[in-house]
């Protein structure tokens, strides 16, 4: 089991980042929360992460803390909820929001969030009320990510934002016609992760 990784920070294209650790470069997927509290690339990250085991191969999510990181794992525990999934909730909603939906019975809010209907919104917030309850989660929710693309980020090489948003809104549960749809609506938040960011804050509600 891979529970932590220490490396260099060598390619960051939301919601997959790849870290150098001693010659051998690890692909991690990550939520938003996380890509945005992380420095610029070339620089020491360190990643509490989860690997995912599955008959068609193998996926290494990383989280910015512990928390963030239990957080992740009592989620794909909800019935229904793969890690897919979850990643897309950890950056629709974050932690902190997210413990707070649970708190007050916010169905609504989590229908934001790519593949998340109200039944599926309504058992998450039931099963993770029982399974947050104790954890520290709840009197101590994750704190929202504060970190931002720097300009050396955002100033290299020629890699159209849009482009990499639209990408990144695929990977979390988007189909591409509306994934290009709401990165281009985005498009004046500037980086690719500004971009997604809104385009998630600004999706239509899931669900009925």
């Amino acid at each position: 089991m891979i529970t932590r990784l220490r490396g260099t920070l060598v390619e960051k294209r939301a919601p997959t980042l790849v870290v150098d650790v001693g010659g051998v470069g690890y692909e991690v997927d990550a939520p938003l929360s996380t890509i945005e509290a992380l420095p610029e690339t070339g620089r020491e990250v360190l990643l509490h992460t989860h690997l995912s085991v599955r008959e068609d191969g193998q996926t290494l999510f990383g989280f910015r803390s512990r928390d963030e990181r239990d957080l992740f794992r009592r989620l794909i525990r909800v019935s229904g909820v793969g890690p897919r999934l979850g990643l897309a909730l950890l950056s629709g909603v974050d932690g902190e929001e997210l413990v707070r939906c649970v708190r007050d019975d916010d169905a609504k809010r989590l229908t934001d969030v790519p593949g998340i209907g109200r039944k599926t919104a309504e058992r998450l917030i039931v099963e993770l009320r029982d399974r947050l309850e104790g954890s520290g989660l709840e009197a101590a929710p994750v704190a929202a990510g504060s970190g931002a693309a720097s300009d050396a980020d955002a100033a290299s090489g020629d890699a159209d934002p849009v482009a990499e948003a639209t990408e990144g809104l695929i990977a979390l549960g988007y189909k591409p016609p509306e994934a290009a749809r709401m990165a281009r609506q985005a498009a004046d938040a500037g980086t690719c992760e500004a971009i997604i960011r809104r385009a998630l804050q600004h999706a239509v509600p899931r669900g009925a």
